[in-house]
């Protein structure tokens, strides 16, 4: 069980903090059982769950997962999807969202990325889903590890830029 102030991802809406654990008095809500109350962190409102929810939460990553992450990510997979029926390329993407796993965001936005460049070069056109899916991975992934980093959201991709940038220098030294 999560305590008060713990930082936890939770399901698609992202980072959020457990503001309060309790029996919430609201109408609709269950009084017998047992809720957390989320703030999220780059989003307005509050969220009611109760503490059994089937809904995936976790903690957020450490910093030190964050930067091996980071340097994972360019041996990322970059295998693009080539499924031309939208609803199941949307299922595809749903279930990696679903997981909230870094690593998989990371997998999803160097595919969808990857496709984006291959279609640019025989100059066909980027499909919205595709441009939908990797705004969210990102949000997602860009959400989390800014909490880990302890820097700002909006500083996440440059900060993974410059990460890149040092590992590629290092590693032409070698």
């Amino acid at each position: 069980m999560y305590k008060i102030d713990d930082l936890i991802v939770y399901g698609s809406k992202g980072v959020c903090r457990v503001e309060e654990i309790g029996y919430p008095d609201i109408p609709y809500i269950n009084q017998k059982r047992l809720y957390y109350t989320l703030v999220p962190i780059y989003s307005e409102g509050r969220i009611y769950t109760p503490v059994d929810t089937s809904v995936f939460m976790r903690p957020v990553i450490t910093c030190e997962e964050a930067q091996h992450l980071i340097v994972e990510m360019p041996t990322a997979q970059a295998d693009s999807y080539d499924e031309r029926n939208l609803r199941l390329l949307a299922g595809q993407y749903d279930k990696i969202l679903q997981n909230c796993d870094c690593k998989e965001l990371i997998q999803l936005i160097r595919r969808i990325h990857v496709k984006r460049e291959t279609l640019k070069e025989s100059g066909k056109k980027f499909g919205q889903i595709d441009e939908q899916y990797m705004k969210r991975a990102e949000e997602m992934l860009h959400g989390e590890f800014a909490v880990a980093l302890g820097i700002p959201k909006s500083g996440v991709k440059e900060y993974i830029i410059k990460q890149m940038k040092k590992l590629k220098k290092n590693s032409s030294m070698e």
